[in-house]
């Protein structure tokens, strides 16, 4: 498994921009395939975006499209959620989660992380 640490998260008015972190230990990064998930309050968590180990195959979210972009660096072990243009409905704690698999990590993952608040305000 690998363990990872979200951050980033905070409080922002609609239409601004905030970049996600999240920063893996462990295996070796590149082998997993890793995901962003988003739980707003009183719903479940669902996939926002998701990239390959290589970082050739990336998925998002219909909610997202166009506006968020996730990538990852595997010499650094981090992967990041760059989130534009931002809505009173992106409003959630946002997880980190990796998995061997990248069809697998769509549904959820293995690892996860503990979580970073994000707050946008209309």
């Amino acid at each position: 498994q690998v363990q990872l640490v979200e951050s980033g998260g905070g409080l922002v008015q609609a239409g601004g921009s905030l970049r996600l972190s999240c920063a893996a230990s462990g295996r070796p990064f590149s082998l997993y395939a890793m995901g962003w998930f988003r739980q707003a309050p009183g719903k479940e968590r669902d996939i926002v975006a998701a990239i390959s180990g290589a970082g050739i195959r990336t998925y998002y979210a219909d909610s997202v499209k166009g506006r968020f972009t996730i990538s990852r660096d595997n010499a650094k072990k981090m992967v990041y959620l760059e989130m534009n243009s931002l809505k009173p409905e992106d409003t959630g704690v946002y997880y980190c989660a990796a998995d061997p698999t990248y069809n697998a990590i769509l549904t959820g993952g293995s690892s996860w992380g503990q979580g970073t608040q994000v707050t946008v305000s209309s």
